[in-house]
């Protein structure tokens, strides 16, 4: 395994990152102990969990994949050695469950109290490594979408005054360092300025989409990564396991999410996506090189990425995803790569 800073932290994580969302609803607790116990043991020690997994989000799954962990947390005395993550739950039109209901999941102090009080008791621990705000209360381009609809009439608590509720967090000892996710360069460059300006906790990490066909960050967020020391938590790095290639011709294999919930990961499954996706299996091919791992070790390496967010649904493909951490794609390939990704950039927006 290969370790690399969080942010400017004193953090050494690894540069694969175990994601968990399945679990609690295609995964249960004993698939997830399994895949804790194989990732940990291949050198991966970092976590990464959410208040709303697992997902697709629904009151009787809701902090699920956290209370796996704590389980998980509760057999062994492996805590110590985790670099544990969550997330708080944005607002949003749905998760009306979810406290006040989602249209109220402001980040305010009331709302991230609650919110990291009920992970912490899920989560059997009394502090998190990682807190991150899963979105932007912002109205901002996120999930599939990538134009900005300006809302004259748009509010949102100011970053200044969750800088300062994060920070009691860390006073408190409940939470070490604070990230965003699904963020915008406007969003974190302004988070990271108020933190300088008036000495309050600094972001550590941007947790964000990126893929063989979503290389949006690369002119979204790359420089702010690299300059300002807070790198990419990379999540979907396989396009929601379309990039396997287990997909292609309209194949619908069993207990996969395109096959249980076809409309609910739409934006990766295009025509365009599918053409690339193609293009990038047959390369991985006649590399000799599984598909998955192939579209894993291209996203291990990018240089503003810190930590690459994998996820399965059986050991294999955890471990295909996990082997991804040995292989290194020389120049000539990446040439390849960008060959086709030039031909039709992010197809899967």
């Amino acid at each position: 395994m290969r370790y690399r800073k969080l942010g400017t932290t004193n953090l050494d994580v690894s540069v694969i990152c175990l994601g968990t969302m399945t679990w609690g609803e295609q995964n249960n607790q004993d698939d997830g102990f399994k895949q804790m116990d194989y990732s940990f043991e291949r050198g991966v020690n970092f976590f990464d969990t959410a208040e709303v997994y697992s997902i697709p989000t629904k009151a009787e799954t809701y902090g699920k994949t956290e209370e796996i962990i704590g389980n998980w947390f509760s057999q062994n005395n492996k805590r110590k050695d985790v670099v544990l993550a969550t997330k708080i739950c944005a607002k949003s039109d749905g998760n009306s469950w979810i406290r006040d209901g989602g249209s109220n999941l402001i980040f305010d102090k009331k709302n991230i109290n609650a919110a990291i009080d009920g992970s912490l008791k899920r989560l059997k621990t009394d502090y998190v490594d990682l807190y991150q705000l899963h979105a932007p209360e912002r109205k901002v381009p996120k999930f599939g979408k990538l134009d900005f609809e300006y809302d004259p009439d748009d509010t949102w608590v100011e970053l200044e005054e969750v800088l300062y509720s994060l920070q009691d967090l860390i006073k408190q000892g409940k939470v070490r360092n604070i990230g965003v996710s699904n963020e915008t360069p406007w969003g974190v460059m302004n988070y990271i300025k108020i933190a300088e300006e008036k000495k309050l906790p600094r972001m550590a990490s941007i947790q964000n989409v990126y893929s063989l066909v979503n290389r949006i960050f690369d002119i979204h967020n790359s420089e702010v990564s690299i300059r300002e020391s807070c790198g990419l938590l990379a999540y979907s790095p396989l396009a929601g396991g379309r990039l396997s290639g287990k997909y292609i011709g309209g194949k619908n294999p069993s207990n996969s999410r395109y096959t249980l919930w076809a409309n609910r990961f739409d934006r990766h499954n295009t025509e365009r996506g599918e053409n690339a996706i193609e293009k990038y299996v047959s390369l991985a091919k006649k590399l000799n090189i599984p598909p998955a791992t192939f579209a894993n070790a291209f996203v291990n390496d990018r240089p503003f990425v810190t930590s690459n967010i994998i996820g399965a649904t059986s050991m294999e493909q955890l471990k295909e995803n996990i082997d991804s951490i040995d292989i290194r794609l020389d120049s000539s390939i990446v040439q390849k790569i960008n060959d086709i990704h030039l031909s039709d950039p992010n197809p899967c927006v």
